[in-house]
């Protein structure tokens, strides 16, 4: 198979969806592998890396949206992308259409088969490929959130561990999932104190087991969300419905009850964010204000730490790149039912359920396509 891999050019996006030893192994699996020239610096890999182990470096991003059967990326095509894809080509990346109709139509019109990371799916409920960037994500909101805690970029001015005889800063965190679960280890590793919410019980005994005792856990519903975030100096989104836009957890009014110079940092952006209030920023400008509370709603937050990111996506992804290389996306998705749950489009329709009810579009058995 032929396979490309173009040099990620959303706003300081610089992750590469693969690296020399991923080239390599394909490679070495009789596929050809086409690199945008440059493609890899942002992560540290340049492209003498992959021609020594026998990749081609292409010019342009053109040439190598053309010459490639299987385009593999960090993140969604933006519009400019657009007219690059094709029928019948595949595309395997993050997505995330559920947050935007209009990339879900351009794909839907490309008549491209888009297979998303996000929502690749174990018989465990784990979400393989999304698990390397939540844990990123969820570390990075804290280390992020305590630098716009500072007076500086108009925060309130707390040290999130505090120091003896001074309490420490209040973290809440939306969600216990991967994202939840690293940001609180790096919060409560900072000293501060911790409350994660969520609406699962057995998560909630099984989080109460495993940290720190500087982590608290509360049922997640209204009346103990507006509690915690009351008195909170960081506020952590984390909450996740795989290939669905997220819950609107946190609303306008509702910041009016926050100490001013509050931070909240969303990680569930991709997906719309968990906050009434939330955009989409960038890492240029990743935050604004809103009736004094700071948001921070970067959406592509790991390619903050680009040579971290990218090692961590790759370990995931490969395997599943090599099985659509090696066996074609028909037979991949039918030997392997969490990859087939990653099917989103294909052949202009829609073939995951939460893309569908998010913009009321009719759904199609992703099933009914590989036999």
């Amino acid at each position: 198979m032929k396979i490309g891999v173009p040099k990620e050019i959303k706003t300081n996006e610089n992750r590469i969806a693969l690296v020399p030893a991923g080239a390599e192994a394909l490679v070495a699996a009789g596929h050809t592998v086409y690199i945008e020239q440059g493609a890899g610096l942002g992560s540290g890999f340049d492209d003498a890396q992959y021609t020594a182990v026998g990749a081609k470096i292409l010019p342009t991003a053109d040439e190598v949206w053309a010459s490639a059967e299987m385009i593999i990326k960090v993140k969604e095509p933006i519009k400019v992308e657009w007219p690059r894809m094709r029928k019948g080509q595949t595309i395997f990346t993050y997505f995330h259409f559920a947050a935007d109709e209009e990339l879900t139509k351009a794909h839907l019109e490309s008549g491209a088969t888009c297979i998303a990371y996000e929502t690749v799916e174990l018989a465990s409920r784990e979400l393989p490929l999304l698990t390397p960037m939540s844990e990123v994500a969820g570390r990075m909101a804290v280390q992020e959130g305590a630098k716009y805690l500072e007076k500086l970029y108009g925060g309130r001015g707390v040290l999130l561990g505090g120091v003896p005889g001074v309490a420490p800063a209040k973290v809440v965190i939306l969600g216990g999932g991967v994202v939840g679960v690293n940001a609180a280890k790096m919060a409560a590793g900072m000293g501060a104190k911790v409350i994660i919410l969520d609406t699962s019980l057995p998560r909630l005994r099984y989080l109460n087991d495993v940290m720190p005792a500087n982590v608290q856990t509360v049922f997640s519903n209204r009346a103990n969300i507006l509690e915690a975030i009351a008195t909170a100096d960081l506020v952590v989104g984390g909450v996740l419905l795989p290939g669905a836009k997220a819950p609107k957890l946190i609303r306008r009014e509702d910041l009016k009850k926050m100490q001013p110079g509050a931070v909240i940092v969303d990680v569930a952006i991709d997906q719309g964010g968990c906050v009434e209030t939330i955009k989409a920023t960038t890492h240029e400008n990743p935050v604004y204000t809103v009736d004094g509370i700071i948001h921070y709603g970067v959406a592509n937050m790991p390619g903050g730490v680009p040579r971290t990111s990218t090692l961590a996506l790759t370990n995931a992804t490969l395997p599943y790149a090599l099985k659509l290389a090696n066996k074609g996306w028909k037979q991949a998705l039918a030997e392997d039912p969490a990859l087939l749950k990653g099917l989103n489009v294909v052949d202009g329709k829609v073939t995951y359920q939460g893309v569908a009810e998010a913009f009321g579009m009719e759904y199609h058995e992703a099933s009914k396509f590989i036999k």
